[in-house]
């Protein structure tokens, strides 16, 4: 039997791995370093044991530098390597805590595969990943608790992310009681009750399978989940892409409010740019494993440098049909080259109408060509002196 050209067992194989990753997140290597002491009913969170806290707003909480992600390509019986998909190659980008940073670009181009870096599911091949000024990377078995607790997920599949054989206050219940927050059932009870009220949930959810509820109130069991630990860095992993546009609506500002009232910060992953706009202070765009621009959204909005950049930005409709078939609409011929043999320099030149000579041969720099306005394109701006 095949469901929309995918077998069931191949469907039901996906579907798993969603539970498994959500739980890797919520789970920890070894229970025996929790103490009952780390908690959010009425007790005092261990998250400063690695130098979590402390961290004033406006100041650098997630740092990655040269980031790269490559993933070998084996043939034969004996694994031999042929080639390397180079997912993310050399990323460098700051988070500051209190802010939503958005991370936008097509499919394939690396973004969820930075998102697995930062929380610690997939191994970098190079560069550093630092959260409060510690690497994770050094991060040891004993201390990966703290990490976890500090660092959490909301998946782009509200019903793929949630485990159907448990009860709505088991799934957010869990990270509690694995964890050791609550330093008994009841206070765990307790803290369910507190998470589905902070989400917009009736209480009475809790007793209920995730197939019982609508797209959008799977979706805030997800973000009660993930807020279950307190966490001060959430990487929303383009959360809203699976529901209605009136449902993306509520998520999004209920997104906007937690981040207001938690003081959290955002990792936004997405595809729809009003979406990012309207939720992120800045934004950087992807292609092919690599950074092209990074600004503040209005900015970057207003005046988009790359051509890339301004490509995505000439494909977002405008709600005015007069406007709309004024406009240019920029149409990028081909498509994104394979990661797994990417062209030599720019990556995005044999797209751009602006490519010459020496774009075809040399990489070009991410360079800052305006304030707090990083490029990667010689072609449009000379860089700030």
């Amino acid at each position: 039997m095949r469901i929309f050209g995918t077998s069931v067992n191949a469907a039901t194989k996906i579907t798993r791995q969603y539970h498994l990753l959500a739980r890797r997140l919520t789970r920890m290597t070894s229970h025996e370093n929790i103490g009952p002491e780390n908690t959010l009913v009425g007790h005092k969170t261990s998250s400063v044991d690695l130098g979590f806290a402390g961290i004033a707003d406006g100041e650098p909480l997630v740092d990655v530098r040269g980031l790269q992600v490559h993933f070998p390509v084996t043939r034969g019986l004996l694994k031999r390597e042929v080639g390397r998909v180079k997912a993310v190659d050399g990323v460098s980008f700051t988070i500051r805590k209190g802010e939503a940073l958005g991370l936008v670009g097509e499919s394939g181009s690396g973004k969820s595969t930075i998102a697995r870096c930062l929380l610690k599911l997939t191994e970098p091949t190079g560069g550093t990943i630092s959260y409060c000024g510690t690497d994770i990377d050094q991060i040891d078995r004993r201390s990966i608790a703290s990490f976890r607790r500090n660092v959490q997920a909301i998946f782009q599949d509200p019903y793929s992310s949630l485990n159907p054989r448990m009860r709505i206050g088991d799934i957010i219940g869990e990270p509690i009681y694995v964890h050791r927050i609550a330093s008994s059932t009841a206070d765990r009870e307790k803290r369910v009750q507190e998470l589905l009220d902070l989400c917009g949930l009736p209480r009475n959810l809790a007793g209920r399978y995730p197939h019982e509820m609508s797209g959008g109130q799977r979706q805030r069991v997800g973000i009660a989940r993930a807020l279950a630990l307190n966490p001060g860095f959430i990487v929303c992993d383009e959360p809203v892409s699976a529901l209605d546009v009136s449902i993306q609506a509520q998520i999004i500002n209920f997104l906007e409010d937690l981040r207001q009232e938690l003081g959290l910060t955002y990792l936004f992953i997405g595809h729809d740019l009003s979406v990012v706009k309207n939720l992120c202070d800045r934004v950087a765009v992807m292609y092919l494993g690599k950074l092209v621009e990074l600004a503040d959204s209005e900015k970057l909005f207003a005046d988009p440098r790359h051509p890339y950049t301004r490509a995505l930005l000439s494909a977002v409709p405008i709600p005015d049909p007069v406007a709309e078939e004024a406009r240019e609409h920029k149409i990028l011929p081909g498509e994104m080259p394979s990661p797994l043999n990417p062209p030599p320099g720019c990556v995005f030149h044999p797209r751009c109408d602006l490519a010459y000579g020496e774009c075809r041969q040399t990489a070009p720099n991410f360079e800052e060509q305006q304030p707090q306005h990083w490029v990667a394109c010689p072609v449009v701006h000379a860089p700030v002196q």
